[in-house]
């Protein structure tokens, strides 16, 4: 399978909050630096709290480039970040992903709460629908997405998903692995997996 281009962006999904494993800070600092140091713009939901702020601290920090994207009415709630290179914001949760999709070559989705579980619903199932094919990496940072993965099992198993519906994502357990997901990445078979 040949590899795509590097993505000049890659859209981050993660948390508002660091939560209780400090593992979940590392990986999002380890993934910003990954990021800068490969000169891709980090895409994000513009907070500078949890793992966000750390995301986007790191990739400030290595000289990357940001951009955020925020609703007016979390620029409080989530402390809009000070220092991105560009923030933008929106009137709405939905025309913040719509933003965001518009923005990035691949997704890639750390720990959060259900924020990100929202986001990364909706563009697993854009992609199922044939309204993208850009990769999506789900990094289960010390174990922390198994129970989705066991969710996504069943609803393939239960005859609610397509066993297509596995394509639509990579999963991977650490960050260093990411890039290489994303550069080998299968296109998604829409027509097969649209049915729900």
């Amino acid at each position: 399978m040949p590899a795509i281009p590097k993505p000049r962006s890659i859209c981050v999904f993660c948390g508002s909050r660091v939560g209780r494993d400090p593992a979940h800070g590392r990986a999002a600092q380890r993934f910003g630096a990954i990021l800068a140091a490969h000169g891709i713009t980090l895409v994000y939901g513009g907070g500078g709290i949890g793992l966000m702020g750390v995301l986007a601290d790191a990739v400030i920090g290595g000289g990357g480039r940001v951009v955020g994207v925020i609703p007016e009415f979390l620029k409080q709630r989530e402390v809009g970040h000070g220092a991105v290179t560009d923030m933008v914001v929106v009137d709405s949760m939905h025309a913040r992903k719509a933003a965001m999709f518009e923005r990035a070559d691949a997704f890639v989705i750390l720990p959060g709460g259900l924020g990100t579980l929202d986001e990364t619903m909706e563009i697993m199932t854009w992609r199922q629908l044939g309204l993208h094919d850009k990769p999506i990496v789900l990094v289960d940072v010390a174990g922390y997405w198994r129970p989705l993965r066991a969710l996504l099992e069943a609803a393939v198993r239960h005859g609610f998903a397509a066993p297509e519906s596995t394509r639509l994502l990579a999963i991977v357990d650490d960050v260093d692995q990411v890039l290489d997901a994303i550069a080998t990445d299968a296109p998604a078979t829409p027509a097969a997996s649209a049915r729900f």
